[in-house]
């Protein structure tokens, strides 16, 4: 009987709860925009952003689209969709960090392959796979989010990618008010030494048709306020290139 338990519970850790999969595409934003990638989007979430343009990971509504799949499962499923179309492979959520062993067990296949791993999380939770991730975007949700940072979490972070010798993580900031842009020079004056990018907050992720001109007007406000920024010399600023191309559509 004893068997049989550890058994069943070593098959439940080593499956991922995903929600959809998708690309090849193009990834829109951070460090690796541009790059052609296949997405593995998971299931669940430790934060409740007010503007999370991806609720439906961890509110409930597409629950019954979630699959519960191994590393291997994931794997033969970027295969099927992909072929050999693709060399990244980008892992969002919610908040992939949420994932231990099988998430460092898919990683591993990735590698096996010759494939590119990317990873973005807020930085609310470590895990030891970070130093495998060959692109890892730490984003601290700024004050509209309504989740308050929680700075001795991030600096432990930080302070062990950067002893973990690799320089394989960036950090973002999205910016939809000058509050937010405050908080961003907080960061960056936090962790002068790893780069930093900006991004524009789309400010309604539900509307529908062409929201490029929308979506470049606040582009161009945080470039200005950039520019006018001594601080900010050494930031970068990037839309989310998929929503200008693709707006507010899903599995893009």
């Amino acid at each position: 009987m004893g068997r049989h338990t550890v058994s069943t519970e070593a098959a439940i850790v080593s499956k991922i709860p995903v929600i959809e999969i998708f690309g090849p595409t193009i990834q829109g934003e951070g460090a690796v925009i541009g790059v052609k990638t296949m997405f593995v989007r998971t299931y669940g979430c430790d934060y409740r952003c007010n503007w999370c343009d991806s609720a439906f990971t961890w509110d409930g509504s597409a629950k019954a689209a979630v699959q519960q799949m191994s590393p291997e499962e994931i794997m033969e499923r970027l295969i099927e969709l992909g072929g050999d179309r693709f060399e990244t492979v980008t892992i969002s959520g919610g908040n992939p960090a949420l994932i231990g062993g099988a998430m460092a067990e898919l990683i591993g296949l990735l590698h096996q392959r010759g494939l590119q791993a990317a990873i973005e999380t807020q930085g609310s939770r470590w895990q030891d796979w970070f130093s495998d991730i060959d692109a890892l975007t730490i984003s601290p949700k700024p004050p509209s989010s309504g989740m308050p940072t929680d700075w001795e979490v991030l600096d432990e972070i930080l302070a062990k990618l950067k002893d973990s010798g690799k320089n394989n993580h960036t950090l973002k900031v999205v910016v939809f008010d000058e509050t937010d842009y405050a908080y961003a020079q907080n960061v960056h004056a936090r962790y002068p030494d790893i780069p930093l990018f900006l991004q524009p907050g789309n400010d309604d992720v539900t509307e529908e048709g062409d929201i490029s001109a929308r979506l470049l007007g606040r582009l161009e406000w945080l470039f200005n306020l950039v520019i006018a920024d001594p601080a900010m010399n050494r930031a970068r600023v990037l839309p989310q290139l998929h929503a200008l191309i693709w707006h507010n559509k899903r599995g893009k």
